[in-house]
């Protein structure tokens, strides 16, 4: 007969928003033991399985630390209140963390201080308001119309919670019957119950007993801190805007480059200071999704995406919000897991802004096999090709403005813009291989440039630090001869030097931050420039590494940058160790720069 044999949940911190799947694992009438579900409309044996998520409600409810989401806040900060800060943000588990979190937390009262939040009253209907105790302890008593599920989980459709239970101050609500469940914020500060029993097809009861498991307390999702679009566009040496370069933003247009760390190596191992909860992908893709889609950008540019979370998630929810996608898997050559969570680049443009005209796409690996076979002696080519096939791509994409431009001098012309999204992911101690990718995604899009006049983007996660031989040559248009990285080169790939050049005129649109003015939010933005090379502090931050990888490039004789969304504080994401984090679910930062076409000169 069909029996279960064990229940348990990938995580046992439930979060709003994110899906809860329970790992059922059963033994069937022919002593096989499978995960493969037996729903009623297919019953084994003359048995199913019917499943049942409850909500368990205290006569207490319980508020959540807004720094440690996992932790039972104590405590309410009185000045957020007064304030009308969002609640959830008011409290914190211990006077410690309080302490600890004050330096940051105290800048939410000043913003408040000039204007009010406008989420305010709806995170206290959500939250509730509470009181302090003499100990300390928030207390509230809960409305029995907070009670009522609010989510449709799985196909069932909604329906009023069920009392099952009541007994030492606990009610038992009834709140999905499906396997898997998505808490709502009803839930949050509730144990949640998952009940899974062997159902007999025929009579519709209940065979054996049910097997259980309860979560720990539902938290709400940390939502990451709104960053800001920094103007650097006609700011003169006071800091002023200068009025005979403001445009329409109608013909401006936002790039945003993100490495969301690709599930396969978000490890514990690796990220061993980020909770498990807030390292699980069912948690992660929501966060990253909710903060990818507040940016509204026009053209998003993704690295380390899982072709299966590509196909299963990122392109049918950003086709929600407008987006039209492209991918390029990495080749699997050097790969041997799962092809189906082989990471690549995604870039995804709105459709009411863009329209696609052509796509390239570039694999390192065909490029090695043509070098080796050039310039490589055959005796040597299987050790030169054991080198250079690291199974990187980039992903090139034309695409087509569907918006007036004013900075162009013939507005009848079509306006293209030509993407580049890449990820060089090579060890550190490759270099000549690192250089010569960069090198191979520069010539061909030198062949696209003498081919159409078009502006043109090179975004990604380059793994190559300012100052190193990719960076320079991106950004200076060619490599000095005596640069130290240049001294690793066994293969003579790199040789001779004076080939490792580029007409394209790229700048880095983070150096923007370098521009004379004393605005206060350019101030504050220099602070996270290092000042010797122009870019940013870093973009990638983890307990062991901190520096910057990630760039967006443009041609400087077609685009100027406008603004750029804020760097982020290392004080700040010290707090949690490093990224990834609660608040951040990658270990680097998403860039985002805003530009606008100037009037055609060709090069």
């Amino acid at each position: 007969m069909l029996s279960v044999l064990r229940v348990h949940l990938p995580s046992d911190i439930p979060i709003v928003g994110c899906e809860l799947t329970p790992y059922v694992l059963l033994r069937r009438p022919d002593k096989n033991v499978t995960t493969d579900d037996v729903p009623e409309s297919a019953p084994l044996d003359g048995h199913f399985l019917r499943y049942k998520w409850y909500r368990i409600q205290s006569d207490r409810k319980v508020a959540v630390c807004s720094v440690h989401p996992s932790e039972q806040a104590t405590l309410q900060c009185l000045g957020c209140v007064k304030a009308k800060i969002p609640v959830a943000k008011s409290y914190h588990c211990s006077p410690k963390c309080f302490s600890d979190a004050w330096q940051h937390h105290r800048v939410l009262h000043e913003r408040a201080a000039s204007a009010v939040s406008e989420n305010g009253t709806e995170d206290e209907e959500l939250f509730g308001r509470f009181n302090s105790s003499g100990s300390g302890i928030i207390n509230a008593s809960l409305s029995g119309s907070a009670s009522t599920a609010s989510l449709t989980n799985g196909s069932t459709p909604l329906y009023p919670a069920a009392v099952t239970q009541r007994s030492g101050g606990e009610t038992w609500f009834e709140v999905g019957r499906t396997k898997t469940y998505t808490p709502s914020a009803d839930d949050i500060g509730h144990v949640l119950k998952f009940e899974c029993v062997v159902v007999d097809a025929e009579t519709k009861l209940p065979v054996g007993h049910a097997s259980t498991i309860l979560t720990s307390r539902v938290i709400p999702a940390p939502c990451p801190t709104p960053r800001r679009l920094i103007p650097v566009s006609g700011v003169d040496v006071a800091g002023h805007l200068d009025s005979d370069v403001r445009i329409s933003s109608s013909g401006n247009f936002t790039v945003l480059s993100y490495n969301i760390l690709s599930d396969v190596y978000a490890t514990n191992e690796s990220y061993s200071y980020c909770p498990s909860w807030a390292l699980s992908w069912p948690y992660r893709r929501q966060n990253l999704l909710r903060e990818i889609v507040g940016y509204r950008a026009d053209v998003v540019c993704l690295q380390e995406v899982q072709s299966d979370h590509f196909e299963e998630f990122f392109a049918p929810e950003l086709d929600k919000h407008g987006y039209q996608a492209l991918y390029k898997r990495k080749t699997n050559e050097v790969y041997n897991g799962n092809t189906h969570t082989i990471d690549g680049c995604a870039t995804f443009f709105r459709r009411d802004r863009f329209s696609h005209v052509k796509k390239y796409e570039v694999e390192f690996n065909k490029a090695a096999q043509s070098l080796t076979d050039a310039v490589v002696p055959s005796a040597q080519r299987k050790t030169a090709l054991s080198r250079l096939v690291k199974d990187n791509v980039a992903l090139i994409v034309v695409l087509e403005a569907k918006f007036s431009n004013q900075g162009a001098d013939n507005p009848g012309k079509r306006q293209l813009l030509c993407v580049a999204n890449t990820h060089v992911n090579v060890h550190v101690d490759l270099k000549d291989v690192k250089l010569w990718q960069v090198l191979t995604l520069l010539k061909g899009l030198e062949k696209i440039a003498v081919s159409a006049d078009i502006p043109m983007l090179v975004c990604g996660d380059f793994n190559s630090v300012p100052g190193s031989a990719p960076h320079a040559l991106l950004a200076m248009g060619k490599v000095d001869p005596l640069h130290p990285d240049l001294m690793v080169d066994p293969l003579g790939i790199l040789r001779p030097h004076s080939k490792l050049t580029h007409q394209l005129p790229l700048v880095s649109a983070y150096s923007s931050f370098a521009r004379p003015g004393l605005g206060l939010g350019l101030e504050q933005q220099r602070r996270r420039m290092d000042p010797a090379t122009n870019e940013p502090l870093f973009t990638n931050c983890t307990r062991d590494f901190i520096g910057t990888l990630d760039y967006i490039f443009y041609t400087a004789d077609s685009l100027m940058v406008e603004s750029l969304l804020e760097l982020l504080d290392e004080e700040r994401l010290r707090k949690d160790t490093a990224l990834p984090s609660p608040e951040w679910s990658s270990d680097h930062i998403a860039l985002l720069a805003e530009f606008r076409c100037k009037p055609r000169q060709r090069r």
